[in-house]
């Protein structure tokens, strides 16, 4: 049957897929346009299944903080490139991603695949979509929420989305508060603590980490029985490299993160911390960039 240009633009505009895809999509469905809609999307699945051994370390991590102040979400949404990571609808997705996870407190991403965005599709089939109109293989990677009774929650986006974090505040609320979490959420950021505190330093790293140090030392020829007081002192040093709390703050690198919000704000206190790189733990794919380019014109 003929299928008016006005039908294939109004596919189009429904769906974002190409003119001649739209087409056929209505040409195999006699013009039924929701069916025609539910054939280009099982075409979508079908290309994003081709697509989903392809590395997506690249991306945006989106920091989203609610309007009081007492919960925040990151959430890092992964594609191939950093071009298409700057792609509106890339960009407008994991914001609006964001935002159901902080209204619902979804801590889960297949709890948050699941979940209805505004067209009424659910956010894994919007994602099958996208990655079938953009061409690239994607993945909401994780989600986390922080939230706060008695506090502030802050949070810090850097180099465009490549760091994200959460500080979680408790004992005091205001305006002063909410700068003090800005900062140390900026804190975070830069100076990448792993841990809260000391007793939270996972035990096989530490034991590592002793060890190492104990051959370092004994390589450097301390004596042996020197070499358990001096590994006490290189210790410390670990933990302040570590520690959030007892890392030196950026601001003012002669007191502690705990000792400057001590003396910033009597009775606040810091309850909890996140911090996602981008692709981090990803194995990233090396390729040569004349060989990436000779296989693209070869397409």
């Amino acid at each position: 049957m003929s299928i008016p240009a006005l039908m294939v633009k109004e596919l189009r505009e429904k769906t974002g897929v190409g003119m001649m895809e739209c087409k056929k999509a209505l040409e195999e469905n006699s013009g039924d346009m929701e069916k025609a809609i539910l054939w280009l999307r099982e075409r979508g699945m079908s290309r994003a299944a081709k697509k989903a051994d392809r590395v997506a370390a690249e991306g945006m991590i989106q920091v989203q903080i609610s309007a009081d102040k007492k919960s925040g979400v990151l959430v890092e949404l992964n594609c191939e490139t950093d071009f298409v990571s700057k792609n509106e609808d890339f960009s407008g997705f994991v914001q609006e991603v964001a935002n159901i996870a902080l209204t619902k407190k979804m801590s889960n991403t297949e709890e948050l695949l699941t979940a209805k965005m505004k067209n009424g599709n659910d956010v894994k089939g919007n994602l099958t979509e996208l990655i079938a109109k953009i061409g690239e293989n994607m993945n909401l990677r994780r989600v986390q929420v922080a939230s706060t009774s008695n506090g502030v929650v802050s949070g810090y986006t850097h180099m465009g989305g490549k760091i994200g974090t959460l500080v979680v505040l408790e004992g005091a609320t205001g305006n002063d508060v909410e700068d003090i979490g800005k900062d140390l959420a900026m804190h975070v950021a830069a100076a990448a603590p792993r841990y809260m505190v000391e007793a939270d330093v996972n035990a096989t790293e530490l034991e590592q980490e002793r060890e190492l140090a104990r051959k370092k030392l004994a390589e450097e020829g301390k004596p042996a029985d020197m070499i358990e007081k001096i590994l006490v002192g290189q210790m410390k040093k670990f933990f302040k490299e570590v520690c959030f709390i007892e890392q030196a703050f950026i601001k003012d690198p002669g007191v502690t993160v705990a000792k400057h919000v001590e003396n910033t704000k009597k009775g606040l206190k810091v309850a909890s911390f996140a911090r996602f790189h981008l692709g981090e733990g990803i194995e990233k794919k090396k390729e040569n960039f004349a060989d990436e380019v000779a296989a693209q014109l070869k397409k």
